[in-house]
């Protein structure tokens, strides 16, 4: 069943052009990403998509009945409490438990961040009976655990899916197409985010082939021309009309120009960058502690993650070492050679009224070609240095919010949630440059692959107060988080307690596997059989409610079944679990299973 088709749709802004004659057709069971640079289009297409907004050409037409369900880029509630501003059921109640705002009920929503109302929001998108649902950012603010539950969500979705997301893990598990805005033109691609890749990479050495034909033709047609007026009278007119559209023509500019040059001077640090002794805050003298007894020290070369449940204290600890609070005890100390820049998540509070450049010089001196040439490396090309903050997408205040932290020269960089809004290119080129810069870095992500690939170490909140540093990055402590749930037979969450936190910098992380030494090898068989019975018996319960789902129309019905596919999948998950625990006892003992 077609839900949406829109047909050569077209929209602009003020100071450029977004997107040309797009064409993209939605049916049910379809997953379609949109990706593109920051300023492309992606929350105007889906908002066209969704019916909410109009393209300023082109048609757009809905299936019959056609039900849509939109989460907005940045959201407005419309008043009351949490419950109620996301239905006020008990489904959308058990899901902001999954978003973390299950403490947060009863609370008006006007006291909501920016985070927690995108959250509410997101839950009440997703209970909304749709046909079609329409996603953008729907990770921003979520934790890994939160973003872990929303792919499962989002995979046993049996209507519609059009999302915009920077988190990768998210484009490669939930979605079969992608649709990329690039220069104004839309192209389509099957497939995941690898296949995204993949087929852009085909088309960009396919672009550059013809732009060296193109050049090999102009050089031809220029040795023809330059042969002199007796020896081309014969020609046709037309000949010389086609050999001066050749040699006048131009290969397509490039969506940004250059590399994202991140790379500033960095002043050089000493042996003690930051350091944390007995630091303990809580906000009011009789509020439980948030963090405390924290002991950290970053060295120059420090490369830390931070994760941990929403509210745990992540975006507090990160304030604490950049001396924006006073800790209520303990002390933070900063070395001599120190210059710190923080990276929040309060881009959006930008003054709109000053114009790119303006903020990159600074209140102090008018804007001069230091501050033009820094804008051009951030892909900020002469128009856009001329347009007031306000007119800036979401992702392009957030690159912008990257220029003027770089532009401080820290050689101490505190980045929190800096994924959030940005495009994958940018994210792409952030990573990079992480990678080689000389300074110390403390990052708070939920975004999997960006900790995958800058982080070496991670220190983990996990609701008590205490901060426990694992090493091995991120992929070190998923690790240990999975050997966990094999040793357990069961699903954990990021705030539940593993192994006692180890001291800094000692140990490495928990081996997985353990297992009943003394169970005899028939008992062993016995559970891998057990389990593996088990496994195909709620795998069938779980295809027929999937089944069911797809033809079911009523909304009572609907939520009714999907309530029963979501306990359904958490026996699954438990399910696998014990069969990956016998199995790996199995294999230990070195039992044929």
């Amino acid at each position: 069943m077609i839900l949406v088709d829109a047909s050569a749709v077209s929209a602009s802004r003020p100071t450029k052009r977004l997107f040309d004659e797009v064409s993209v057709t939605i049916s049910s069971g379809e997953r379609l990403a949109i990706v593109g640079i920051n300023g492309t289009g992606k929350s105007t297409l889906l908002r066209v998509l969704a019916g909410t907004g109009t393209p300023e050409s082109g048609t757009v037409r809905f299936g019959r009945d056609v039900r849509v369900s939109m989460l907005e880029q940045d959201p407005r509630l419309s008043g009351g409490t949490v419950s109620t501003g996301a239905g006020g059921t008990w489904e959308s109640d058990a899901i902001l438990d999954k978003l973390g705002m299950g403490s947060m009920l009863d609370t008006p929503v006007e006291q909501l961040s920016g985070g927690q109302a995108k959250r509410v929001a997101l839950a009440k998108a997703l209970v909304t009976p749709a046909d079609l649902l329409i996603l953008d950012e729907p990770t921003n603010h979520l934790d890994i655990d939160a973003i872990a539950w929303l792919e499962d969500r989002l995979a046993s979705w049996t209507g519609g899916l059009v999302l915009v997301t920077h988190d990768r893990h998210v484009l490669d598990r939930v979605t079969n197409r992608i649709l990329e805005l690039d220069r104004g033109a839309g192209h389509l691609h099957d497939g995941g985010y690898q296949s995204y890749l993949d087929a852009k990479a085909v088309r960009e050495e396919q672009a550059a082939t013809s732009e060296q034909v193109r050049r090999n033709l102009a050089k031809t047609e220029l040795a023809w021309l330059r042969r002199g007026a007796p020896a081309r009278t014969a020609k046709p007119k037309a000949r010389i009309a086609t050999a001066t559209a050749i040699v006048e023509g131009r290969a397509e500019a490039a969506a940004r120009t250059g590399e994202l040059d991140l790379h500033r001077d960095v002043p050089r640090l000493g042996d003690v960058v930051v350091e944390l002794e007995g630091v303990g805050h809580r906000w009011t003298p009789d509020s439980p502690w948030l963090l405390h007894d924290v002991e950290l020290r970053l060295d120059p070369r420090e490369r830390l993650g931070v994760v941990g449940v929403n509210g745990t204290g992540k975006s507090t600890l990160l304030e604490l070492m950049a001396k924006r609070i006073v800790p209520e005890v303990g002390e933070v100390r900063w070395g001599s050679t120190v210059r710190l820049a923080t990276y929040d998540q309060h881009g959006s509070q930008m003054d709109g009224t000053l114009r790119v450049r303006e903020a990159i010089a600074g209140p102090n001196r008018p804007p001069d070609y230091r501050d033009a040439a820094l804008a051009e490396s951030f892909w900020f090309d002469g128009d856009a240095q001329w347009a007031p903050i306000s007119s800036l997408s979401g992702g392009e205040r957030r690159r912008l919010q990257l220029v003027l932290t770089l532009a401080e020269q820290p050689n101490v960089l505190l980045l929190d949630e800096p994924t959030n809004d940005l495009d994958l290119d940018t994210l792409r080129a952030l990573e990079d440059f992480l990678e080689t810069w000389p300074g110390a870095l403390v990052v708070v992500s939920h975004d999997r692959a960006f900790l995958e690939r800058v982080v070496a170490d991670v220190v983990v909140l996990d609701g008590t107060g205490t901060v426990g540093r694992r090493p091995g990055g991120y992929a070190g402590w998923e690790e240990e988080r999975r050997g966990g749930r094999r040793r357990r037979g069961g699903s954990m969450t990021l705030a539940e307690p593993e192994a006692p936190a180890r001291a800094s910098g000692g140990g490495g992380a928990t081996a997985a596997g353990g297992g009943d030494k003394s169970a005899s090898p028939s008992t062993l068989r016995h559970r891998l059989r057990s389990a593996e019975r088990d496994m195909a018996t709620i795998q069938k319960e779980h295809d027929q409610l999937v089944s069911e789902l797809a033809v079911l129309t009523d909304h009572v019905q609907l939520a009714e079944v999907s309530r029963r596919l979501a306990g359904v999948l958490e026996r699954l998950s438990v399910a696998e679990e014990a069969w990956l625990t016998a199995a790996a006892e199995v294999e230990d003992r070195g039992l044929e299973s």
